[in-house]
């Protein structure tokens, strides 16, 4: 006869069923990583394939820190001498000075004065403005007076040598635009960014403004006489 305690009836659990609800819930956990993996890969909004196939992304920020770049590779720095010869006439008597300066000159593209980039992705095309190659400091590391004459009414001031000072700025500024230094930047830095963007399949287009070209913004509106 059979206690009602005993339990040798009572069918045993399966041995899987402890591991069913596991299971389950790593099934649905990999389900929703693969949705979310087929949702990044279909939009990809972070550039992540491109990035796996080692492509890069042609945006604004990519060319500007490129222009960055190859504003900084196409500075340079000379070093210079001229001959300043200065002039005052005033209540009819005349001064004059003539000035051997020599100086130091730096000079390259100054991004801060205005770019404009343009992107058609369609036709994998660049259009970038930049302000033409300038002078962009100049640094008088000496001055020697060679003649100076005092006119009878018209003697030289502290406000004088300031003016030889800046014309001596201009001067350097002026001869160095002329010798040709500027257009090579530009044309250095033309293909520079040419060659950078069509790395990445597109073509490019490169202007330069050419206004104030040569003269240090500090140093523009000095007059020459």
């Amino acid at each position: 006869m059979t206690s009602p305690n005993d339990d040798s009836r009572i069918p045993a659990a399966p041995a899987w069923r402890p591991f069913l609800r596991p299971a389950i819930a790593a099934i649905l956990f990999l389900l929703a990583f693969l949705a979310v993996r087929s949702i990044v890969r279909a939009f990809d909004p972070f550039g992540l394939g491109k990035a796996r196939a080692g492509e890069t992304s042609v945006t604004q920020a990519v060319i500007v820190g490129k222009m960055r770049t190859v504003a900084q590779l196409v500075t340079n720095e000379t070093t210079v001498r001229d001959v300043v010869t200065y002039e005052n006439r005033r209540l009819g008597s005349t001064k004059r000075a003539l000035v051997v300066v020599s100086g130091r000159i730096l000079a390259g593209i100054d991004l801060d004065r205005g770019t404009e980039v343009a992107i058609d992705h369609a036709e994998r095309k660049v259009r970038i403005e930049l302000p033409a190659a300038s002078v962009l400091a100049v640094e008088i590391t000496e001055m020697r007076t060679w003649d100076e004459q005092n006119g009878i009414l018209n003697r030289f001031r502290p406000a004088d040598r300031d003016t030889i000072f800046a014309l001596a700025r201009r001067q350097l500024a002026a001869g160095a635009a002329e010798s040709g230094a500027l257009v090579a930047a530009d044309t250095s830095a033309r293909r520079l960014l040419e060659a950078l963007i069509q790395a990445d399949g597109y073509t490019t287009e490169v202007v330069f403004r050419t206004g104030d070209r040569g003269v240090p913004a500090a140093d523009r509106g000095v007059p020459l006489r």
